[in-house]
C-alpha cells in the first residue's frame, strides 16, 4: 500500500486541515487530497468521515477554503475528506482543453473507454484507495459510519457513489455535461439506440429507478438554487431524479430535492446550504 506523505497542514478553529498526498494505483500517478480532522477525534473515541466531491475545474482545496463547512465540522465532530477532481498530468492528448473533461472533470467514475482507463479512475480512488490508506494510518476515523455530499459534478458523483456503495455510505447523465463526459470517458451513444449500459451504471438517476424500496431506506437530499443558470440551460436535471424516486417505490422523504429562493451555482449557495437541515 501507497504511504501518506504529509504536503502542508493548517489550523482551523475547529481542527487542523491537512493535504496529503501519495502514489494512486487507481489513476497510475501520485494524488493529492486534504483531511480536515476534529480536536474531538482521538484512537479511543474515532469520529465519522464525510467526503466532500467538488466541482467542474476545481481541485481538492476548493471546498475547504470556500464551502465554509470545515468549523461547522468541527462543531459537530465530523471528519472531512475532500479529494482531487480528476487525475493531474496524465499527458492524455486533450486533457487540458476543456474545463469540462480531462483535468478537473474527472466526473468520479472508472473509465472504460481505451484513451481514458489507465488514469481515469476516480471512482476506485474515491471508494478503494483513500479509505484503504487512510485507515492504515490510523488518525482517529471511524470507517464504519461514512457519508457523502457534492457540488455540480461532485453532487452527482455523490449520489451516485453513495447509490452504488450504500453498504459503505450510512446516511444525471442527459444533460450536456453528461453526454460528453460518458462520450468520452465510457463508450460512445449511438444516435437512436439507448444508453449503453456503462452510462447507466453511472447515471444517479438510472440506478436510484432501479432500486427498489426492498434493499433499504436512503437519505438523500438536494439543494438547487432558483437563480441557478445551469438549471435553464439543461445541465441540471433534477427532476429525473425525482421521477426516478417516484418509479423506485421510495417513501417520502427518502429523496427530497428542494428549490433554494435566490441563490445561483456559485460556493456563495455551497457555503449557506451545505449545513442546512
Amino acid at each position: 500500500m501507497s504511504k501518506l506523505e504529509k504536503v502542508s497542514a493548517n489550523q482551523v478553529s475547529t481542527g487542523t486541515l491537512t493535504k496529503y498526498s501519495f502514489q494512486s494505483t487507481s489513476l497510475s500517478l501520485k494524488t493529492p487530497f486534504n483531511l480536515f480532522v476534529p480536536t474531538s477525534a482521538s484512537s479511543s473515541s474515532p469520529v465519522p468521515v464525510l467526503f466532500y466531491l467538488a466541482g467542474l475545474s476545481c481541485n481538492e482545496d476548493t471546498g475547504c477554503q470556500k464551502g465554509g463547512f470545515l468549523t461547522t465540522a468541527g462543531e459537530l465532530g465530523l471528519a472531512m475528506v475532500c479529494p482531487d477532481t480528476s487525475p493531474r498530468g496524465a499527458g492524455i492528448q486533450g486533457e487540458d482543453e476543456d474545463d469540462d473533461l480531462g483535468t478537473g472533470a474527472g466526473f468520479y467514475l472508472n473509465a472504460t473507454s481505451d484513451k481514458w482507463k489507465k488514469h481515469y479512475n476516480m471512482y476506485d480512488l474515491i471508494i478503494k484507495e483513500i479509505p484503504d490508506v487512510l485507515q492504515e494510518a490510523k488518525l482517529g476515523l471511524d470507517w464504519s459510519r461514512v457519508s457523502i455530499m457534492g457540488h455540480s459534478m461532485g453532487g452527482h458523483g455523490a449520489l451516485s457513489l453513495y447509490l452504488q456503495n450504500t453498504q459503505f455510505f450510512n446516511n444525471p447523465s442527459v444533460s450536456p455535461w453528461g453526454v460528453k463526459a460518458f462520450n468520452n470517458y465510457l463508450e460512445p451513444a449511438k444516435e437512436g439506440s439507448p444508453p449503453p449500459t456503462s452510462w447507466l451504471e453511472n447515471d444517479s438517476s438510472h440506478i436510484l429507478s432501479s432500486t427498489q424500496a426492498a434493499a433499504g431506506s436512503l437519505h438523500i437530499l438536494v439543494d438547487i438554487g432558483t437563480a441557478d443558470r445551469f438549471v435553464a440551460a439543461g445541465q441540471i436535471e433534477s427532476k429525473a431524479l425525482e421521477k426516478a424516486a417516484e418509479a423506485s417505490g421510495r417513501a417520502t422523504g427518502e429523496v427530497e430535492v428542494r428549490m433554494q429562493e435566490g441563490f445561483d451555482h456559485s460556493y456563495f449557495f455551497v457555503s449557506e446550504s451545505s449545513w442546512s437541515r
